[in-house]
């Protein structure tokens, strides 16, 4: 029985919409309203394109829809978090809810880039395609989520003072810290 080309997409469907939106109900249903309209508008995909690509942008249109419907609740108050217990894997999660947290106080147009970009590893192009935004919309918003995300963690990456990138070795990857597949920053 051969499956549908959809479903091996559907825990990056996940973790995109976990990205967008907090409330797990509400992410469940953001997932199965995105299978539901891809599933019913698949004659619409182009054999040999990106299907993933296709996904995103579905959920990207049923998540601007639903914006406009009621609003999703905020999820967890950051202060009703756990005191530290003294253990890493205790501060690896408190970091991991932080930035949580910072993640969700970008406008969620550059929440969305910032998680094609950086999580999904899209480039400019693709990330564009996907949210129907011109390149350098995509590099534009970009920089201001990454501005953002700065202010609301306190990191300042590794550089001198006349604002130059880091120096050092470059990521396991091969690439810069910052950039994406294009090279690009």
């Amino acid at each position: 029985m051969k499956t549908n080309p959809v479903v091996e997409h559907i825990p990056r469907l996940r973790r995109y919409a976990r990205a967008l939106i907090r409330d797990q109900h509400a992410v469940e249903d953001l997932v199965q309203d995105t299978l539901e309209r891809a599933l019913n508008k698949i004659h619409l995909w182009r054999p040999g394109s990106d299907m993933r690509a296709w996904l995103f942008s579905v959920m990207h249109n049923v998540f601007l829809n639903q914006l406009r419907g009621p609003k999703f609740e905020a999820g967890p108050d950051p202060d009703s978090l756990p005191d530290p217990k003294g253990n890493a894997e205790h501060f690896d999660r408190i970091e991991l809810a932080e930035l949580d947290e910072a993640m969700h106080c970008l406008a969620p147009e550059q929440r969305e880039v910032l998680i094609l970009v950086a999580v999904e590893e899209m480039s400019y192009v693709e990330a564009a395609r996907t949210l129907g935004i011109p390149p350098g919309t995509v590099m534009s918003r970009l920089s201001r989520a990454r501005e953002k995300l700065q202010q609301l963690t306190g990191y300042e990456p590794q550089s001198d003072r006349a604002g130059q990138r880091p120096s050092g070795p470059a990521p396991a990857s091969g690439r810069r810290a910052g950039r994406n597949r294009a090279g690009r920053v």
